[in-house]
């Protein structure tokens, strides 16, 4: 014992030594532990934002968590590497990725300020430190940088080192990269900067926020001179081009730049969900993919400036009458799409995402009410009626016996033969009604379509069977639960505004209906195809039923509820208009040979939009200067007529038999071949004559 004591006392500080050592080498054990290895070095790979661009090419948004665009190190021009060069570390070529001087003035700072202020850092170390670590300032995490960046400079080039640093570096407001820096304060990109703005964007990094060129530009441009200076001074430019740079006015686009993400948001949010359910949040915000869409920049912006400029006056008119400022602000969706291909070129899900994320071109389901209309009477032309059909405009009640409504009266007398308490009990009575409760008695269809008659939808579907427009409604791509009764023909059922337009758009493509889809094609940062989208077709009509359809919906803008639209689209176009009980929900759908839109109005709670605020007074105004602007410059071309199938003849429109020299007014009608009248009424008589029927409002599922 007493030779082991004499040990420790020959020996203590060789022990004490020894025992420190031991220390410090699971210390830098444990670091070592803790870095990245050598293949996640040798792998490195940024955050890259994703970049959303429109049908045009145009940039529409970026998602990422770090905004930032690649650029290899040969396209920057030269005097911004050396600008950062010689602000951040002009011995770069000449260490092997730690500068002893640079440690050593920073550990005197230190001592001087009794706290980590100083770094020291070279731009390998910078590198390291941004790339692969956290930003905590210790002494640890400053040996973690120190070994990382001799690492780094035994896997990679000078070169390529000073690449990934200009591509990695945050220089303010988001933007990191010199790239997306100069992207963002000048609208160039790296290549295209000048002497002077490469001098300011790197007199940036040491402290983004204190040299802002937004926030404080007095300082950028002291700072600028600094860096000039350094350049100067390490012979990277001659005095003559300082002086010309520090001349040389910095052109800072407005703070902030574009403000992309206000862009479309209700579309970008709509691809965000798609790419981020099939790939992940981590690949879309991080991955740096290109993703090409179906949008149309110009068309979306048209979109919501014709809806805010028409909503605005819409609000005003409301504050007037209920003298209120607290009142909820009715919301309006609008979708576009491209009739041949069926992708989305505008979309309008709500006043204003901000407030509400929620669309309401996909997300809502509302009663379509009678814009619900041409698909029963496309229904009904397959099933042999024509567009001078006669149909019964007359007052209806139906009584529920117990298995099924059955009609009761085709007139007013209903009033006198039903029981009192029958009236008020809507599962016993259903007593649709024509918008005004005014009844026209024998009309022909296109009048019914035209004017948007109630009852004689009603007497249409109950003779078709509702099984039978409930089968043409799923054909048409609504997918949507519809009631098998006889309020269909009022547009009862909920259903989406994309269901609506995909139905009509299939009307203007000819019978084909297509599937609504948002995104062509993605590719990966080397251009690599990772999906690619194209047109799904189904021919779901023949061509004469569609054309035949289109041309009675033509009639709806010339002279029906859609007459709005005619005032001011000088080209052939067709729509209808949907107004619900209550006047809770307005809609016109419409479509011309290049785009088709649908436009809906209403308040998120039901609530009632107003007396007379039908789809015919809100939305289709929308449409229709939606369409005038969106189309401006198009040629005014008109729907093509089938070359086989499709038969015209004159007819009587008062009579809807042939037209004879007598006839007051003619008409020329479309007929599925075969389905024409064959004769003529030479001698009518009074009782063969229809009623003239006056303009009507848009009679909505009441």
């Amino acid at each position: 014992m007493d030779k082991f004591k004499a040990f420790l006392g020959r020996n203590k500080v060789f022990l004490y030594a020894l025992f420190v050592a031991a220390l410090t080498g699971i210390y830098f054990h444990a670091i070592l532990f803790e870095l990245p290895s050598l293949e996640t070095l040798r792998e490195y790979r940024p955050t890259l934002s994703t970049k959303l661009y429109d049908i045009n090419g145009q940039l529409v948004t970026e998602y990422y968590t770090e905004r930032r665009t690649w650029v290899p190190l040969y396209k920057m021009r030269m005097d911004l590497q050396n600008a950062v060069l010689s602000i951040e570390d002009h011995r770069f070529f000449n260490h092997y990725g730690i500068s002893f001087y640079g440690i050593i003035r920073a550990a005197y700072q230190n001592f001087l300020h009794r706290r980590i202020s100083a770094g020291g850092s070279t731009i390998t170390q910078q590198l390291a430190k941004t790339a692969f670590l956290t930003q905590e300032r210790t002494i640890t995490r400053k040996l973690k940088e120190v070994i990382l960046a001799v690492q780094l400079e035994r896997n990679y080039s000078k070169q390529e080192i000073l690449e990934m640093y200009l591509n990695q570096v945050y220089l303010g407001h988001g933007a990191y990269g010199v790239e997306q820096a100069a992207m963002l304060y000048f609208q160039k990109h790296a290549w295209e900067l000048t002497l002077s703005e490469s001098a300011a964007l790197a007199g940036i990094i040491r402290y983004p926020s204190y040299y802002s060129l937004f926030n404080h530009p007095e300082r950028n441009i002291n700072r600028k001179e600094v860096v000039l200076d350094q350049m100067e001074k390490y012979k990277y430019i001659t005095p003559v081009e300082k002086n010309a740079a520090l001349r040389d006015p910095l052109l800072v686009v407005k703070a902030g730049g574009p403000r992309l993400s206000s862009q479309a948001p209700y579309f970008v949010e709509y691809v965000r969900l798609q790419v981020e359910q099939e790939y992940g949040p981590e690949v879309l915000y991080n991955a740096g993919w290109k993703i090409y869409s179906t949008l149309d920049l110009q068309m979306q912006t048209t979109a919501e400036i014709v809806i805010n400029e028409f909503m605005a006056g819409f609000d005003k008119k409301r504050f007037e009458i209920k003298k209120s400022t607290d009142l909820p602000q009715a919301q309006v969706a609008l979708l576009a799409l491209d009739p041949k291909t069926g992708q989305i070129r505008a979309m309008v899900g709500g006043r204003d995402f901000r407030k509400s994320q929620f669309n309401r071109t996909y997300q809502a389901y509302r009663q379509p009410g009678s814009a619900f209309k041409p698909i029963i009477y496309t229904a009904a032309l397959e099933k042999g009626y024509t567009a001078t059909t006669i149909l019964e405009d007359n007052p209806l009640v139906y009584v529920n016996d117990g298995r099924d409504w059955r009609l009761k009266a085709n007139s007013t007398s209903y009033l006198q033969t039903l029981p009192p308490a029958w009236l008020k009990d809507p599962l016993k009575v259903w007593v649709p009604e024509n918008y005004k409760r005014e009844y026209h008695g024998r009309v022909l269809l296109r009048k019914a379509l035209e004017l948007s008659m109630n009852m004689c939808a009603i007497r249409t579907i109950e003779e078709i069977g509702p099984t039978t427009v409930v089968e043409y409604a799923h054909r048409l791509g609504i997918e949507s639960p519809l009631t098998n009764t006889l309020s269909l023909a009022l547009g009862s059922s909920d259903v989406t505004m994309i269901e609506m337009v995909r139905a009509y758009n299939a009307f203007a493509n000819r019978g084909i209906l297509t599937k609504p889809y948002a995104i062509i094609r993605i590719e990966d940062t080397k251009g690599r195809v990772i999906k690619e989208n194209f047109t799904e077709e189904q021919d779901v009509l023949s061509e004469q039923t569609a054309y035949i359809i289109t041309n009675l919906l033509k009639g709806v803008i010339k002279e029906g509820t859609g007459i709005y639209a005619n005032y001011f689209i000088k080209r052939p176009a067709a729509g209808k208009t949907g107004t619900t009980n209550n006047f809770s929900d307005a809609w016109f759908i419409g479509y011309t040979p290049q785009l088709t839109c649908g436009v809906w109005v209403g308040y998120d709670d039901k609530r009632s939009l107003g007396d007379r605020n039908s789809g015919g007074a809100l939305s289709c105004p929308i449409w229709t200067q939606f369409i005038k602007r969106a189309l401006k410059g198009e040629p005014d071309i008109d729907f093509q007529v089938p070359s086989t199938g499709v038969t015209f003849v004159n007819i009587d429109p008062n009579t809807g038999y042939l037209a004879t020299p007598y006839s007051k007014k003619v008409y020329n009608e479309a007929y599925l071949s075969g389905t024409e009248p064959k004769t003529a009424l030479l001698s009518p008589t009074t009782s063969d004559y229809l009623p003239e029927v006056k303009e009507e409002e848009d009679a909505g599922g009441f």
